[in-house]
């Protein structure tokens, strides 16, 4: 039986500032949301005035916590698993056993191009992950021929990490 010390064998963090800016944008059409519904005369054009304050709402809320939830990534690397927590709050999250891993690479240059945009992203051909800015990430092989590739400041002491704890589980 093999006893491993608590707390993670490896921590990191991406960051990307430009996520603020559409964050900016999106509290910008809520305040213009709650602008049109306080400012303006109800009783002409209820339907159209309506529609517009409901879609300033919409759109900002969907624009200002869709851009929080990626203004950084942290991955945390303990004896059992890669947890990857996104945002403020570490929604989405996603962890990842190390049994399930088969192999981990660093890949020195991710941009989110490669993955249609930033975000929790999936692609039939490349798998999931989770992109918060262009640079430097990993990429896990798990089991089942899968893959998950993360943005992340120090991803080839991750890889490294990784790669000792598979060799001394194969073991």
């Amino acid at each position: 039986m093999t006893v491993h010390p608590p707390g993670p064998l490896w921590t990191g963090r991406a960051s990307n500032r430009a996520q603020w800016v559409l964050a900016g944008a999106g509290a910008a059409c809520l305040a213009l949301g709650v602008q049109l519904a306080v400012d303006q005369a109800w009783d002409s054009g209820f339907v159209a005035l309506l529609m517009a304050v409901i879609g300033c709402l919409a759109a900002g809320l969907l624009i200002l916590f869709g851009t929080l939830a990626f203004v950084h990534a942290a991955v945390t690397v303990d004896a059992d698993a890669i947890e990857v927590r996104c945002g403020h709050i570490g929604l989405p999250r996603r962890r990842i056993r190390l049994a399930d891993v088969a192999a981990a690479e660093y890949v020195p240059r991710i941009t989110p191009q490669q993955w249609g945009g930033w975000g929790y992203r999936w692609r039939p051909e490349r798998g999931t992950a989770v992109i918060v800015r262009r640079g430097e990430g990993l990429e896990l092989r798990l089991g089942d021929g899968k893959l998950f590739t993360v943005t992340v400041d120090d991803a080839e002491n991750a890889v490294r990490v990784i790669r000792t704890h598979l060799r001394a589980v194969a073991h």
